[in-house]
């Protein structure tokens, strides 16, 4: 078995590997994963929920809003649904409303990511306490010393124990500098807790609130006092803290953000009730959030997730001093709540002093969980608050009627390729539609996998940019082809044509993908909505055009070369050089003459008699050469034996003479 057998070979069986791996990983997450045979469908095909936000003014506010406002809202909702996985998603504007759509049947958490659209905010935790509501409010006098916290917090037993539902991974998480992140994660893993709540009758203070609020009628102010003064809880926020019940949905669903220069009261996503100061920070001073993998001292992975936030050049500062203020103070004022559409998402605590702007939110996260949160901080600034006035299922759009019409267009503009090839090319023709199978079970197998992996679903659109990769698909094979024919009218034998053709080929092909590869990005990057659907299938079907030209056509036309039936030039291979025209080229004087029996004649018998038939180019050229060299030296033999001019001459004018 030659080299170029055993490569061919090679990567047809690299090619079976590709299917088996994909196909199998499909198979396993249809029967344990969840996936399904068939892919997801888009808004226009299979319907989804739409959900309409409206934005919320303060009272007496100016109701006028600028586009450019309702454009970084529409901005920050797709990178919303764009981050949860969600493809193919329909975000517009209609007047001042802004239409969320989403395909399918997407899970609460997608929804209420998008309904939580009000600013992001940070504000210093006063208080926590029991979720229900109390009929009246009280104050009570803190009598225990609670500990200065450390990095490994202490664990202090609630105060209604039976009353308090289960904290989740936002109650129990620290706030530590991103450069000590991994040596704090081991230690606080098993150690954090809820920090101590109230009952629930009461308010659980200290004895600064008793004072401040009977002797300082005039109450705190803005940017003068410590945003971590209990002065900030006045008569009327307890009042309103009392009556706030933290087990009734409703509270979940979005509120009213509050004056971000007083104190606010809100319900955490871990049931717990939160009494807050004035707001230092908003979602403005984030640059980013991630999360990943948690990881100890020691380069060990715990097991558990945390989310990593960068702030602002000025954001950086401004945390540098909350850290320094809230790492000096006793729980829960140590810590800081993040507030988004009126929930308080995380209210982590302050370890130690945070001086760079990067910090580590830890806690007892899964990988969801922080990704959620991380997502909820990264795009929860919005330039204005919303509210959701309706939440809808909605039909299709387009529906089955004209996914059906696209996919007979795609078989309709398949077939014809087939016929095309089958008649241009014969049983090459063959090669194209078994290299058309591939790419098309390659690209259905992949879309499948990505519906399964990241929710993609395929538009309209998208099934219209499969259409057009038909015939870039096809346009490789052709290009391949016809080099081939090329190299077999220029004389060389089909394993020649194929390994010359290949090697001028590859080249045309690789530059034709990466135009439309440039393309297809080019779209992706710059357009929206459903364009972006045909840019991605498009781009897709390029890049699996590349895996298929490599991995079966080249290969198979490699074995094949080396069959009789191909590699002798059979009229129906497609290969004939007698159809391609291959005598006409070398006859010369004019005549052409049928090929003959055999494959070569012996070098140097071109002389226009037609017994240098069959020869290659090289032969040919080598033969004419040693003909040429031949008649000159004969000429010059038969030149040293010819009378002199001189005498012939003179026998003529004898001759003449005696005529």
């Amino acid at each position: 078995m030659s080299k170029a057998t055993k490569g061919a070979r090679k990567a047809l069986i690299g090619l079976v590997a590709i299917f088996v791996a994909m196909y199998g990983l499909l198979a396993a997450g249809v029967i344990w994963g969840g996936a399904s045979w068939a892919p997801g469908l888009a808004l226009d095909l299979a319907g989804g929920r739409q959900i309409i936000l409206a934005p919320v003014f303060d009272e007496g506010a100016d109701d006028t809003i600028e586009q450019s406002d309702l454009d970084q809202a529409v901005e920050i909702i797709r990178n919303r649904v764009d981050a949860s996985g969600v493809a193919e998603a329909e975000i517009t504007t209609q007047g001042n409303n802004i239409v969320v759509a989403l395909p399918g049947n997407p899970d609460q958490a997608t929804i209420d990511l998008v309904a939580q659209s009000a600013q992001l905010q940070f504000r210093p935790v006063l208080v926590t306490g029991d979720p229900s509501a109390t009929s009246s409010v009280e104050t009570t006098t803190s009598t225990t010393a609670t500990p200065e916290p450390t990095v490994e917090a202490t664990v202090e037993p609630s105060a209604t124990p039976s009353s308090t539902p289960e904290p989740s991974a936002s109650e129990m998480s620290n706030v530590v500098g991103e450069t000590d992140a991994t040596a704090t994660a081991e230690t606080t893993a098993a150690t954090v807790s809820p920090s101590p709540e109230p009952s629930a009758s009461a308010v659980t203070t200290s004895e600064e609130l008793v004072t401040t609020e009977t002797t300082d009628a005039s109450g705190p102010v803005f940017g003068e006092t410590d945003p971590s003064s209990f002065e900030w809880i006045t008569v009327a926020l307890q009042e309103e803290y009392a009556a706030l019940d933290c087990l009734a949905p409703e509270n979940y669903a979005g509120r009213s953000m509050g004056d971000p220069e007083a104190g606010y009261v809100a319900c955490a996503t871990d049931f717990q009730k939160l009494a807050m100061g004035p707001v230092e920070l908003t979602g403005n001073d984030i640059e980013t959030a991630t999360s990943g993998p948690e990881m100890t001292q020691q380069g060990t992975l715990t097991g558990r997730y945390e989310v990593r936030l960068q702030f602002t050049d000025e954001g950086g500062k401004i945390f540098d001093e909350i850290s320094q203020r809230l790492t000096d103070l006793e729980s829960p004022r140590n810590q800081f709540a993040i507030v988004l559409d009126g929930v308080v998402i995380s209210h982590p605590q302050i370890n130690e002093r945070i001086p760079n702007g990067q910090a580590v939110i830890t806690g007892d996260y899964t990988q969801e969980s922080a990704e959620q949160l991380a997502n909820q901080i990264k795009f929860g600034a919005l330039p204005m608050s919303l509210e959701v006035q309706s939440n809808q299922q909605i039909s299709a759009t387009l529906g089955a009627d004209q996914l059906e019409k696209g996919l007979i267009a795609g078989l309709i503009g398949l077939l014809l390729v087939v016929v095309y090839s089958v008649f241009q090319y014969r049983a090459l023709g063959l090669v194209t539609v078994g290299s058309l199978l591939i790419a098309g079970g390659a690209t259905y197998g992949v879309i499948d996998l990505l519906s399964w992996g990241i929710d993609y679903r395929l538009s309209l659109a998208g099934v219209a940019g499969l259409i057009v990769a038909i015939g870039i698909t096809a346009d490789s094979f052709i290009v391949y082809f016809e080099r081939i024919r090329d190299e077999l009218r220029e004389g060389r034998s089909l394993n020649s044509a194929v390994d010359h053709a290949w090697a001028r080929a590859r080249r045309t092909i690789l530059a034709s993908d990466a135009v439309s590869l440039l393309a297809a990005g080019t779209l992706y990057f710059l357009a929206v909505g459903g364009v972006r659907g045909f840019a991605f299938t498009l781009g897709l079907t390029t890049l699996i055009d590349v895996l298929v030209v490599f991995l079966f056509t080249h290969p198979v036309m490699k074995l094949l070369a080396r069959t009789k039936f191909f590699g002798e030039g059979h009229k129906f291979s497609g290969l004939d050089p007698r159809s391609l025209g291959r005598e006409a080229m070398y006859k010369g004087r004019g005549r052409v003459k049928s090929r003959p029996s055999s494959s070569k004649t012996a070098a140097g018998t071109v002389d226009g008699s037609g017994e240098g038939e069959g020869l290659t180019l090289a032969e040919r050229k080598a033969a004419k050469r040693k003909a040429e060299a031949n008649a000159a030296s004969t000429e010059a033999s038969e030149g040293s034996v010819t009378a002199p001019a001189g005498d012939s001459t003179d026998a003529e004018e004898t001759t003449e003479g005696k005529n």
